[in-house]
C-alpha cells in the first residue's frame, strides 16, 4: 500500500513539473545549446554557414570593445546596486516605522517607477540632463556653477546614466527589503532593547545579519541586471562619448545589427554569460547564503 501511494505521489509530482520542464527545455536549454553550435561557425541569415572552430570567441577576446564593455559593464553595477540597496534599506526601514494608511500609500507609490518601460525613463532623463533647459543644469545653477553636458562628457556620461537605473529599480528594492524587514521577530530587538542596545547597535547585529539572503538575492539580481541593462544607453548617448556607455549588450546588439555573420554576436553572449556567471559565483563564495535563525 506503501509503494503505490508513493508511486502515485510521484507520478502526480512529475505530472505538476512537466509543464515547467517543458518549456525551460524549448525556450531555454534547447536555443542555449544551439547558440552554442552557432557560436563555432560563421553563421549568418544571407549565406551557408562554415565552420570555424574557436575564431569568434577569438575575434571577441581580443575586441579591445568588449573587453572595455565589459568593464563598463561592472562601473555601472558598481555605481547602480550599492547605492540603491543602502537608499532602499533606510526608506524600507522608513516605511516600517509608518502607520499602516500611510504606509500603503507610500509603498504604491515607491512601485511607480518600476513599471514605467526603461525607454520611457531614458526619455525623461534625457531631458532632465538637457544642456540648455534641463532640470540638473538649473539646480547646479542656482549654486554658481556652469552648466554640463552631462551625457556628452566622458567624466559625467556613466553617472548620468545611473541616475535613472537607481530609480527604475528603487521602487521593487525597497519592498523587496520592507518584507525582509517584517520577515525579522520582533523578539529579537525587544531583548537588544531591555540589554540597552541602540539603534545602531541593533540594525548592525540584528537587522543586516538576518537579512542576508534578501541582500545576497538583490545583489545577484542587482548585478546580473545593470550589467546587462542597455536601454539606457542606447536611448541617452547611443553608447558614447568614446564607448564609455557602451555597456556588453549594446556591443552585441551593435554587432548583431551591423555584422552580416552573427556568429560574432552570439559568442559576445556566451562570453557575458560566463562572466555573469562568475560574478554570481563570487558574490555567493564572499556572503554565503545561511538558513535565518529563528527557521
Amino acid at each position: 500500500m506503501f509503494k503505490k501511494n508513493y508511486r502515485q505521489d510521484n507520478g502526480v509530482a512529475y505530472l505538476l513539473l512537466a509543464p515547467i520542464v517543458i518549456l525551460l527545455t524549448i525556450f531555454v536549454i534547447i536555443p542555449f545549446f544551439y547558440a552554442l553550435r552557432v557560436s563555432f561557425y560563421n553563421w549568418s541569415f544571407y549565406q551557408d554557414s562554415t565552420f570555424v572552430g574557436f575564431q569568434n570567441f577569438y575575434m571577441v577576446l581580443t575586441d579591445d570593445l568588449f573587453l572595455q564593455s565589459i568593464w563598463v559593464g561592472l562601473k555601472f553595477a558598481l555605481m547602480v546596486v550599492p547605492t540603491m540597496l543602502i537608499l532602499s534599506f533606510l526608506f524600507a526601514n522608513i516605511i516600517k516605522n509608518l502607520g499602516s494608511g500611510f504606509a500603503s500609500v507610500v509603498k504604491t507609490s515607491v512601485y511607480i517607477p518600476t513599471i514605467i518601460s526603461g525607454i520611457v525613463a531614458s526619455v525623461i532623463f534625457v531631458f532632465i540632463f538637457d544642456y540648455a533647459g534641463g532640470l540638473a543644469n538649473y539646480i547646479i545653477g542656482l549654486f554658481g556653477y556652469e552648466p554640463k553636458a552631462w551625457l556628452a562628457e566622458v567624466a559625467t556620461a556613466l553617472p548620468s546614466i545611473a541616475a535613472p537605473a537607481v530609480w527604475l529599480g528603487f521602487g521593487l528594492t525597497t519592498l523587496i527589503m520592507l518584507a525582509g524587514l517584517h520577515d525579522i521577530p520582533k523578539s529579537y530587538y525587544e531583548a537588544a532593547e531591555l540589554e540597552g542596545a541602540g539603534t545602531f547597535v541593533r540594525m548592525w547585529y540584528i537587522t543586516i545579519p538576518l537579512m542576508r539572503n534578501v541582500i545576497l538575492y538583490l545583489l545577484v539580481t542587482g548585478f546580473t541586471a545593470q550589467i546587462s541593462q542597455f536601454e539606457l544607453s542606447l536611448v541617452m548617448t547611443g553608447g558614447g562619448p568614446l564607448s564609455e556607455t557602451t555597456t556588453p549588450n549594446l556591443y552585441i546588439l551593435n554587432h548583431f545589427r551591423n555584422d552580416v555573420m552573427v556568429g560574432n554576436s552570439i559568442a559576445a553572449s556566451l562570453l557575458l554569460f560566463v562572466v555573469l556567471g562568475s560574478i554570481s559565483a563570487i558574490i555567493f563564495r564572499v556572503l554565503n547564503s545561511e538558513k535565518a535563525i529563528d527557521g
